[in-house]
């Protein structure tokens, strides 16, 4: 008896051993599959920081080993595990931003949250520089959710997503393939593989304008390869033209001034790569929008140019969980940081009827 004894106290202490070597594996792994970024510790946002919420800078890394650079909002005083929230956009914007913004308002009201900056932008890793993309940026929400699940004081069956602008047709895509994601928010969406097959509003629709622009931009890539160079599409026109319409004056009075300028921000400086579009131009995002299960909440303005983004998307949801919000008055940018227009007693309710 005593010989048994002591062989299971052995098998014990192996399993014990093996299963500490194991976590120490993973924990390596992790470690070596992000790299280190050079992110800022300085408040460097468009808003203040909040007394209510606990801050500090995080990484995660998505599944195309891209490090990805992020803000982390902890209720104060918070206990136990929570319901967790990753933000993200608008396209061409920062975490410093509006998801900055978003993401530390939830985080008042109880839930942990992180605004993230996506592939290639802001404090993130990816190379080259600036350059978007239909899966991969898809890919950074369901990144943040692998990140959220495995956090300690996150409940990892209560996860949502929120997208602003173009990275709201994002939320829906990584909606449409992460099941993990159980309620999603898109607040004054784009559909950025629409806008960039048909122009604004659906204007340039046909076969000739996309070749002429496949054309344009393949003549690109064979300059950036001669030059080594990824030429900028420029960000938000600066100055204004005087005809400029009215949804272009909106985004220079939000990028371009005290309001919502940041050094990092791809629309208030040099903006993307002119390549970016073309991904978009063969890759529609929405595809298998009707097959999402969970929760959508779409929320737009009234008077914004973009509202018939979220309207067409609305349709091709199904079930008794999906809801369109139109908020009256507001344009596409005040859903961006007008805290009169933008919802958040409605996005809270939605956040906890369907995280629990």
């Amino acid at each position: 008896m005593e010989i048994k004894k002591a062989c299971l106290i052995l098998i014990a202490s192996f399993s014990l051993a093996n299963s500490i070597m194991a976590q120490k594996e993973n924990i390596d792994k992790n470690m070596f599959m992000e790299e280190k970024l050079n992110m800022t510790q300085e408040w460097d946002k468009v808003f203040p920081l909040s007394e209510k919420v606990n801050h500090s800078k995080i990484t995660f890394h998505n599944r195309y080993g891209i490090t990805l650079a992020a803000d982390l909002y902890v209720p104060k005083n918070a206990e136990g595990k929570l319901a967790a929230i990753a933000v993200c956009g608008p396209f061409g914007a920062v975490k410093e931003q509006a998801s900055g913004l978003y993401a530390q308002t939830l985080a008042e009201r109880g839930f942990l949250t992180i605004a993230f900056d996506p592939s290639f932008t802001g404090e993130s890793g990816g190379q080259p520089r600036y350059v978007a993309s239909p899966d991969i940026n898809t890919e950074d929400f369901c990144a943040a959710v692998d990140y959220l699940s495995t956090r300690n004081d996150v409940d990892k069956e209560r996860i949502g997503i929120l997208g602003i602008c173009g990275w709201g047709g994002l939320a829906i895509n990584a909606a449409a393939i992460d099941t993990r994601i159980k309620a999603t928010v898109s607040s004054t969406m784009y559909d950025m593989s629409r806008v960039t097959e048909n122009g604004y509003f659906d204007e340039a629709d046909n076969a000739d304008a996309r070749n002429a622009m496949r054309e344009q931009l393949n003549a690109q890539r064979t300059e950036d390869y001669r030059n080594g160079t990824y030429a900028l599409a420029g960000g938000v026109v600066d100055p204004l033209p005087e005809d400029a319409p009215q949804f272009v004056k909106d985004y220079h009075a939000y990028y371009k001034t005290q309001r919502g300028y940041h050094k990092r921000s791809l629309n208030s400086n040099g903006g993307w790569n002119k390549t970016s579009s073309l991904s978009f131009l063969n890759m529609p995002l929405l595809s298998f929008a009707g097959e999402i299960r969970n929760a959508v909440l779409l929320i737009h303005g009234e008077k914004a140019h973009s509202r018939y983004f979220s309207e067409d998307t609305f349709k091709k949801l199904k079930g008794d969980n999906k809801e369109l919000m139109i908020i009256p008055g507001a344009s596409h940018t005040d859903l961006y940081d007008n805290l009169d227009k933008i919802p958040f007693d409605k996005i809270e309710q939605f956040y906890r009827e369907n995280l629990k």
